[in-house]
């Protein structure tokens, strides 16, 4: 193959690439990633355990007497017993919370992956193992037994003066595949012949289109929105497996959600400020203009006249006061105007993002904010 035809072999495929891309953006989103079904959903699992092994990063035993109570709960167990009156000084353990999310439809046998933190004082859980620890549900039932070699990405390092220096967080680390499901958790998924869709953002445009979609496929008594968020479906499957396969047809469709209400979001405590693409602006003016006030200390020491007698020497102090303001530019806003066209307003004036937030606000009690303005 000749160079010129391998170009044009890489153009055609890249083009044939963009048309797939473009087509299916133009298709929307599809129902599995704007919602999800009723009776498809995990459970969170905690447990409480003790890691050993560690190298004298584990707890301070002193101050954390449930961890010597532990391992003296455990010895017992395995037919070891200790003298109750011992106190044993451990360095190389420590006493962990152990949670995971029971995922959907997960049968015995099965592994998942569990989170191990450290419950004491631990400096760090890196090289540690946990100890088998069952996993319990919010009803208090086994579902899945922990256990095995923690993977911690963080690191920490003392130095004899008490200097130290740390990268991400040593006292918690994750075990991958490291419980195995025990029991498993009935799911109302193939109980009823009607499934329940819940949108992730709840939106009665949203609803409606996906409904419509939904009837556009399979006939126009399948689905009926209930509200904005919640949307019935009757199944006309008679066995599991069709009520798998349509239930997989059904969340492949593509749908154009509504868009999104008109809202800028204020986080007051970073100062980021987030304006959604419907915020628009009434006719106003707006003027801004920083004021700077500068204080400065200075001391002056004055010196007793020639001669003086029981003359002290003070020191006084000489403050400076000096406000500055610059100069406020005004600029129109026309009717209208869209996201960019604010965006580019306010830059021209130089506004800060803690300026910008004024400037909304303002807006907003004038009456020349056309959205809902949010502080978090």
């Amino acid at each position: 193959m000749t160079f010129s035809r391998r170009i044009r072999t890489l153009t055609s495929a890249t083009l044939t690439l963009l048309f797939l891309l473009q087509v299916q953006l133009a298709q929307g989103e599809r129902i599995k990633d704007i919602g999800t079904f009723g009776g498809v959903r995990g459970n969170q699992l905690i447990g409480y355990g003790i890691v050993v092994g560690l190298d004298g990063s584990g707890d301070q035993t002193t101050q954390t007497p449930f961890t010597v109570q532990s391992v003296k709960n455990m010895l017992a167990k395995l037919g070891v017993v200790i003298d109750p009156r011992l106190n044993p000084q451990l360095k190389n353990v420590a006493a962990v919370m152990v949670h995971a999310e029971l995922p959907p439809f997960a049968r015995p046998g099965q592994t998942i992956d569990v989170t191990v933190s450290s419950l004491g004082n631990a400096k760090s859980l890196r090289g540690g193992a946990l100890l088998m620890t069952p996993l319990k549900g919010a009803d208090g039932q086994i579902y899945a037994m922990a256990q095995g070699n923690l993977v911690v990405s963080g690191f920490g390092a003392e130095g004899a003066d008490g200097s130290s220096v740390a990268v991400n967080v040593s006292n918690s680390g994750r075990i991958p595949s490291g419980a195995t499901v025990e029991r498993a958790v009935t799911s109302p998924f193939g109980a009823d012949s009607k499934l329940v869709l819940t949108l992730n953002t709840p939106d009665f445009t949203t609803a409606l289109r996906v409904a419509e979609s939904i009837n556009a496929s399979f006939g126009e008594t399948v689905a009926s929105p209930v509200d904005g968020g919640t949307i019935e479906i009757f199944t006309p499957a008679a066995n599991p497996a069709e009520k798998v396969a349509f239930v997989s047809t059904v969340e492949n469709l593509s749908v154009t959600p509504g868009s999104a209400p008109a809202r800028v979001i204020v986080n007051s405590r970073s100062g980021t400020v987030v304006i959604g693409s419907e915020v628009r602006l009434l006719p106003a003016a707006v003027a801004h203009g920083n004021l700077t006030v500068s204080i400065s200390e200075s001391f002056q020491a004055s010196q007793p006249g020639p001669f003086s007698r029981g003359g002290e020497t003070v020191v006084t102090p000489q403050s400076q006061v000096s406000v500055e303001q610059e100069g406020a530019r005004m600029f129109y806003i026309d009717p209208g105007v869209t996201l960019r066209d604010l965006v580019a307003a306010v830059n021209r004036v130089g506004a800060a993002p803690g300026d910008l937030v004024a400037i909304l606000e303002a807006l907003e009690k004038a009456g020349a904010l056309s959205a809902d303005l949010t502080v978090i």
